[in-house]
């Protein structure tokens, strides 16, 4: 479950991090965009890779090529024909100042709610099994504090300026947890050890990524201002 977890680098939630750092929104989305499709080619071959090394698990490849046409190839390609239907539509300008901003709190909602259901349904996964709970935390924490601060050290060492190396060390610790959980309990059922896993890291990230927030914005002096960096 936490192989699953760390091979889906983060997607949706990036925007969220980014936005309560003050991150450079042009980067975010660049950043996300490349993850995304790293992922369309190499999520499937890493995962049953790692599963299979790790443990005597045989990972059916099929399931793990469906999670990734369900959960990004379908969603990025509604995203693209909606786009360009509303832009043909309404203009290009209409398009940016006034369908896109009413989009924003719906996304966001959208997101709250995946967030709801996910620990909704493990509810009863969750409270029965603290030891696991705990157990799993670990590598998650080392994996989160770990990955955002070396990306955060190197964005310092080479000078670059601190609205892109907030979101990048945020973007290089968080998962796509919906993408994780969806192929966990798909491979493995919705009471396996694997789904626990996965909605732990959800559990654990959102507060994780908070405090790693908080470190960012108090630490933005150590970076250079925008055109000293240039």
């Amino acid at each position: 479950g936490t192989i699953i977890l760390a091979a889906a680098p983060c997607t949706a939630m990036v925007f969220v991090w980014s936005y309560l750092t003050d991150g450079d929104a042009a980067y975010t989305l660049v950043q996300v965009s490349v993850n995304d499709l790293i992922m369309l080619v190499l999520f499937a071959p890493i995962v049953r890779f790692l599963v299979s090394g790790a443990s005597s698990l045989e990972v059916p490849f099929q399931v793990l090529l469906y999670s990734v046409v369900v959960f990004i190839v379908m969603p990025l390609a509604a995203g693209i024909l909606l786009r360009r239907w509303l832009i043909v539509r309404s203009g290009q300008v209409h398009f940016e100042r006034e369908t896109l901003p009413r989009f924003a709190p719906v996304s966001m909602l959208a997101l709250l709610a995946t967030l709801l259901l996910i620990f909704a349904f493990q509810a009863d996964n969750i409270t029965g099994k603290p030891l696991h709970v705990a157990l799993i935390a670990v590598p998650i924490l080392v994996q989160v504090y770990f990955n955002s601060s070396l990306t955060y050290g190197l964005m310092r060492l080479f000078g670059v300026e601190y609205a892109v190396a907030a979101p990048g060390a945020l973007i290089g610790a968080s998962n796509f947890f919906e993408l994780a959980v969806a192929t966990a309990i798909a491979l493995f059922g919705p009471e396996s050890g694997a789904a626990l896993a996965t909605v732990v890291g959800v559990l654990i990230e959102v507060p994780v990524m908070l405090s790693v927030c908080a470190v960012c914005n108090h630490t933005r002096h150590w970076f250079p201002a925008p055109q000293e960096a240039a």
